[in-house]
C-alpha cells in the first residue's frame, strides 16, 4: 500500500497557520488526480488543496480546524486506482469472425449488457433524484461560491434546488434564483423568521480584515475630504466612443478608467498622496501601483493595477476586467492583492451616495467613488439639472497636509470635469498649443 500525503502548502511569507474552510471530498471516497479535495483560509486569501495523485482519501483533519503550514491533513492510498468509467460501448466480438451466429449472439449479448447497464445507471440516478427529496439541500451541500451568495443575500438553502453532483447547490443555481424572483408567500407572510439563531465562525480572512481597519482607525490621523464631480463630459465621451471602443479592444468603456487615469495624474503633482509611512521615514513611490476594490463571493478584495501611470483607458479597462473575473471566481494570488500605493473603492455601484472610505493599510489614501445622480445646480447663474458624483478622499493627515489633500481632490474633479486634460497629461489644451 502507497500512501500519498497530503500537506498543508504555504499561502505566502509570514503566514504560519491556515484554517481548513471546507472538506470536498467525504473520508474514504476515491479522488482522482488534481482534484480539488478542499478549500483553505489564510489571513490573506482562499486556497484550494488539490489532490498530487488519484486513490482513496483519508482525512486527518477537520473542516473549521486551524492547522499549521506544512501539517499533513490527508493521506491518499494509491493503491486503489479511481473508477474511469466504461471505455468500450460495444466489446470486440473475437472468436466470431468465421460463424455469422456467434457474431450475432456476441452483439445481442453486448446490447443486453449494455441495457443492463443503462437501467443500473438509471436505478442509481433515480435513488440519488429520490434521496436528494427526502433530505432537503443544506449550507454543506453548496459549493463554496454558492453558500458566499447565499449568506450575503440572506437565502436560506432549502429554497434552492440544487442541479450539481449529488444534489450540490451551485452558484448557477443560486442566481437562477433570485433571478426568480420572491415568490407571492413571501410577499404575503414575509419571509418567516422562526425565532431561531445560529453562530457562524469568522473565517480567517475576515478576521485579518477586521483587525487590519481597526487598526487603522486607531493608529492613524485618518481625515476625510469631499467635492462633487459633473459627470456630464465623461458620459458625454463614453456614450459616443464605447461602440468604437469596445469593437475595437475588446472592453468596454466605463468609468473607473477615467478615474484611474485622473487619479494616477494627480498623484503626480501630489507625491505625497502616493506615500507611505515606515516607522519615521517616508517611502515615496515613482509609480503608481492602484488598488480597485472589488466585490467578490467572499467580500470586499483589492487586487492592484500595476504601473496604471503609464497604461491607456483601454488598458487599464482590460487588467481591471482581468482582475474582476479572478476575484469572481476566488482565482485570485497573493501577488495580486499586495503592494498597492494608492485605493480606488466605488461604493455606488451599490447604490451608495456618500461614504467615508477606510484607508488601506500600509498606503496613505484612498478615494471614494459613489453613484451619479442628476442634481440642479448652477451653471452661469442658471439652475441646471446635471449629472453629479460625490467624491471623497480619505487621507492620513501625519503624511498629507490638507492643502495637499484638497488640492489633489479638486484636481481630480478638474479632469473628469475636462476629460481633454487627460489625454494631454492634466494640462490645459490651449496651454499646450500655447507652448506653455
Amino acid at each position: 500500500m502507497a500512501n500519498i500525503e497530503v500537506k498543508v502548502p504555504s499561502p505566502g511569507e509570514s503566514i504560519s497557520e491556515v484554517r481548513i474552510a471546507q472538506w470536498l471530498v467525504a473520508d474514504g471516497d476515491v479522488v482522482k488526480k488534481d482534484q480539488v479535495i478542499a478549500e483553505i483560509d489564510s489571513d490573506k486569501a482562499t486556497l484550494e488543496l488539490s489532490a498530487e495523485e488519484g486513490g482513496k482519501i483519508s482525512l486527518l483533519a477537520k473542516a473549521d480546524e486551524t492547522v499549521n503550514v506544512g501539517d499533513v491533513v490527508a493521506k491518499i492510498d494509491t493503491s486503489v486506482k479511481p473508477a474511469e468509467g466504461e471505455k468500450k460501448e460495444v466489446k470486440e466480438e473475437k472468436a466470431a469472425k468465421e460463424d455469422g451466429k456467434e457474431v450475432k449472439g456476441a452483439k445481442e449479448g453486448n446490447e443486453v449488457k449494455e441495457e443492463k447497464e443503462v437501467k443500473q445507471e438509471k436505478g442509481e440516478k433515480e435513488e440519488q433524484e429520490k434521496k436528494a427529496k427526502e433530505e432537503p439541500a443544506t449550507a454543506a451541500h453548496a459549493t463554496p461560491v454558492a453558500k458566499a451568495v447565499m449568506a450575503e443575500k440572506g437565502i436560506a438553502s432549502d429554497k434552492v434546488k440544487g442541479t450539481g453532483p449529488n444534489g450540490r447547490i451551485t452558484r448557477g443555481d443560486v442566481e437562477a434564483y433570485i433571478a426568480g424572483g420572491m415568490s407571492v408567500d413571501t410577499i404575503m407572510n414575509g419571509w418567516g423568521g422562526s425565532r431561531n439563531s445560529s453562530r457562524t465562525k469568522m473565517s480567517t480572512l475576515r478576521k485579518k480584515v477586521g483587525e487590519r481597519l481597526v487598526s487603522v482607525k486607531n493608529e492613524t490621523a485618518m481625515l476625510t475630504t469631499f467635492n462633487e464631480v459633473d459627470m456630464s463630459a465623461v458620459m458625454a465621451v463614453r456614450d459616443k466612443y464605447k461602440d468604437k471602443f469596445k469593437e475595437k479592444h475588446g472592453v468596454g468603456l466605463g468609468f473607473m478608467s477615467f478615474f484611474t487615469k485622473a487619479v494616477t495624474e494627480a498623484l503626480r503633482l501630489f507625491p505625497n498622496v502616493n506615500a507611505q509611512l515606515d516607522g519615521e521615514e517616508v517611502i515615496n513611490f515613482d509609480y503608481a501601483d492602484i488598488g480597485i476594490a472589488v466585490s467578490s463571493p467572499k467580500g470586499l478584495m483589492v487586487p492592484v493595477v500595476r504601473n496604471a501611470e503609464q497604461m491607456s483607458l483601454a488598458e487599464i479597462e482590460g487588467a481591471i476586467k482581468e482582475l474582476a473575473i479572478k476575484a469572481r471566481d476566488g482565482k485570485l494570488s497573493l501577488a495580486e492583492m499586495t503592494g498597492g500605493t494608492f485605493t480606488i473603492t466605488n461604493g455606488g455601484v451599490f447604490g451608495s451616495m456618500l461614504s467615508t472610505p477606510i484607508i488601506n493599510p500600509p498606503q496613505s489614501a484612498i478615494l471614494g467613488m459613489h453613484n451619479i445622480v442628476e442634481r440642479p445646480v448652477a451653471v452661469n447663474g442658471q439652475v441646471v439639472i446635471r449629472p453629479v458624483m460625490y467624491v471623497a478622499l480619505s487621507y492620513d493627515h501625519r503624511i498629507i497636509d490638507g492643502k495637499e489633500s484638497v488640492s489633489f481632490l479638486y484636481k481630480v474633479k478638474e479632469m473628469l470635469e475636462d476629460p481633454a486634460k487627460l489625454v494631454l497629461g492634466g494640462k490645459d489644451p490651449g496651454a499646450v498649443l500655447a507652448g506653455l
